[in-house]
């Protein structure tokens, strides 16, 4: 087991952050509006275990746009007009698993473009909202980011 690991709790919204097994961190977060599953277009989180296939954005200013996991400018209130689901700030790509379940075929979550990233900080937390992936306040990503390696696991229950 690796010396850090990150649990996502569907139900309350939250994400922890575990180092050899400890709580060092508890962050608001929020998941799919359309719930929890696996199946490609369902915009839905998947569960169970993945781990960090990738980080992007090491570096980049707080508010960065990412549009196919490339910088594309800065973000600003005055854009923030409609619902997107912005990708902002920093992002971990998730990999499932699980075969069957969250990794191959219909239910591959690095295939669904599954990440954990930043967002407008008008968003809500602590309510699902998201198209899919797990949003996070952008100065919470920014030190999840920072701290944890590629190969963390996540397991995300719902």
């Amino acid at each position: 087991m690796g010396a850090h690991q990150l649990l996502v709790d569907v139900p309350t919204q939250f994400l922890y952050h575990l180092y050899k097994g400890e709580q060092v961190n508890r962050y608001s977060i929020s998941t799919a509006a359309n719930g929890v599953g696996e199946k490609k277009g369902s915009f839905q989180t998947p569960r169970g275990w993945h781990i960090v296939r990738a980080k992007i954005g090491q570096a980049q200013p707080e508010n960065t746009i990412f549009v196919g996991r490339r910088p594309a400018g800065i973000f600003t209130p005055a854009m923030d007009v409609s619902d997107k689901d912005w990708i902002l700030t920093r992002i971990l790509w998730l990999s499932g698993l699980e075969v069957g379940k969250n990794r191959l075929g219909d239910f591959d979550s690095m295939q669904r473009y599954i990440y954990i990233h930043g967002c407008p900080d008008s968003r809500v937390m602590g309510v699902p909202h998201s198209k899919g992936c797990i949003r996070m306040r952008n100065q919470a990503i920014i030190e999840l980011f920072d701290i944890i390696p590629i190969g963390t696991k996540i397991f995300i229950q719902g």
